[in-house]
């Protein structure tokens, strides 16, 4: 009895005993903040004890969040040039695939040589059982794994596509499955499947004669040192690069399509969403309990600014807007003058609660991925304006899936706006689309947030999950093609063509000498 007891003790201290956890959210965009903050939140409930590397740092963090800010004030900068709406709407936007690449490059040497991440990695004294990475069209994060002596995830912030997945297992194949950067969605017809094929072969081409010479250079530039300080040897970087032990995808099937996937990637959509309502401040449910017409919800996100919005914009939105018998919520920054009365400003919005609630019918967006789960998961049709990224995307996949409505950003909007909304409120099929979906969506097998957990606590159980690492990571390209048999069966061929050429000349031959004799 005694050694039962004993035994049950140890079972409990060791259940308690929570693993140190390195969490790397690196880009200062209020919503992947949001996505970091989940992860976070998870492994802390869980009882793990988490160092923190982002550039939103709270203000006052539990006792066992250690924070790492990595905050600069530029990046607000950058965020405000690269979403201004007025260049949005004149068609000006510097955006582009050279400009994101920069982008991309400037965000990791900014956050590698942030000294309060330099010291990080140069305090020798540091372990940690897993490090947990945003992937965000970088690998170069899989070197913190390297410095830190620990098992390494990816959180992957979009759906699943051949550029992350080649990280795990192979990439995807572009006749069915889209790129990230593509809004198409299958099947395709000959032209989809062509421009998909051209996609993944550019991107491809890119990362083998571009990126990945400069992900390694970087690697040994601003990483390196600190695995050099460690006494451990500077190994080339496409070793770290593929040695992921697991992908947490904020993916879900009823968000995107059933995507073919490896055993090492984990669809955790939603995990960011609070597992109980939080209830509504006392105006604002006094505003739904008494929208008796229902509520139409109005957010254009954290990032584009709806006071940013020319006059132009925002009179043809409270026009349309007064002339419903609905209620609308709209998050604006600012007080509006002159408001119809039906319509009522907020300058924070619980998105999350007010979503939740009954009288809240419709939802217009801006689309980002958030906002596009928290709407599946609370069954609510979606009108979408996107501006930035992959909101395009989000919004077409949405209503390609029947849920949702588009409406593109433009001076000219107004009209549009107001069939879309007219159609949403009158065909009952939106509605009822956004509620199958959100029956699929919450009917896992476990919360995702509790699959976060128990995945990133499998990893170091297992010490990196070996056993499911794709074989086809040690595969070369041209094995996987096939490409050594088609060489063999060319050269026999070539051997044979050879054979009966000469089989055929030397009977030609004796024929000749028959004919003289």
């Amino acid at each position: 009895m005694a050694c039962l007891k004993w035994l049950l003790l140890a079972a409990v201290l060791s259940y308690c005993d929570g693993y140190k956890i390195l969490v790397m959210f690196p880009l200062a965009g209020k919503s992947h903040g949001i996505l970091g903050g989940g992860v976070v939140t998870h492994l802390l409930q869980a009882g793990h004890e988490v160092t923190y590397i982002t550039p939103f740092p709270e203000k006052n963090p539990s006792k066992n969040l250690h924070q790492i800010d990595i905050s600069n004030p530029e990046d607000e900068a950058k965020h405000s040039s690269v979403l201004n709406v007025t260049a949005l709407l004149e068609g000006e936007s510097s955006l582009s695939m050279s400009w994101f690449i920069d982008f991309i490059k400037s965000m990791n040497r900014d956050v590698l040589s942030h000294p309060n991440l330099v010291k990080l990695m140069g305090d020798t004294t540091k372990n940690y059982d897993v490090v947990i990475a945003e992937w965000m069209f970088s690998d170069i994060y899989s070197g913190l794994g390297y410095v830190f002596n620990s098992p390494f995830i990816w959180v992957s912030t979009i759906e699943p596509h051949w550029t992350i997945l080649g990280l795990i297992d192979e990439a995807t194949n572009p006749a069915y499955v889209p790129d990230s950067l593509s809004n198409n969605a299958p099947p395709f017809d000959f032209v989809g499947r062509v421009k998909e094929l051209f996609l993944q072969v550019t991107g491809m081409a890119l990362r083998f004669f571009y990126l990945d010479g400069y992900q390694s250079q970087a690697f040994e530039e601003l990483i390196g040192p600190h695995i050099i300080k460690r006494g451990k040897p500077l190994i080339p970087f496409v070793k770290v690069q593929y040695n992921a032990s697991l992908i947490l995808g904020n993916s879900h099937v009823s968000l995107g399509q059933a995507t073919r996937l490896p055993q090492a990637y984990k669809p955790i959509a939603g995990y960011h969403i609070d597992t109980t309502v939080k209830p509504l401040p006392a105006d604002l449910k006094k505003l739904l309990d008494n929208a008796k017409n229902g509520l139409i919800y109005f957010s254009m996100g954290s990032n584009l600014k709806s006071k940013e919005l020319p006059d132009s914009i925002k009179k043809d939105l409270l026009e349309v807007f007064g002339g419903l018998k609905q209620t609308v919520l709209w998050k604006f920054e600012e007080a509006l003058p002159n408001l119809p009365s039906n319509v009522h400003i907020v300058h924070w919005a619980p998105q999350q609660s007010i979503l939740a609630h009954p009288n809240c019918i419709l939802f217009i967006t801006h689309g980002g991925l958030l906002s596009t789960t928290e709407a599946v998961h609370f069954g609510k049709p979606i009108i979408g304006i996107p501006v930035f990224g992959d909101q395009f995307n989000n919004i077409d996949r949405a209503v390609k899936k029947g849920f949702a409505k588009r409406v593109n950003l433009a001076y000219d909007m107004k009209n549009p706006l107001r069939a879309a909304i007219d159609d949403l409120l009158h065909d009952k099929s939106y509605a009822q689309k956004a509620k199958d979906l959100s029956v699929v969506y919450h009917d896992r097998p476990v919360a995702p947030g509790k699959e976060l957990v128990h995945w990133t606590e499998h990893v170091v159980k297992t010490r990196g999950a070996p056993h499911l690492r794709s074989p086809a990571l040690d595969v070369p390209v041209y094995q996987k093609l096939y490409l050594d048999l088609l060489a063999l069966v060319l050269l026999v061929l070539y051997i044979l063509k050879k054979i009966v050429v000469k089989l055929c000349c030397s009977k030609k031959t004796v024929e000749k000498k028959r004919k003289k004799d």
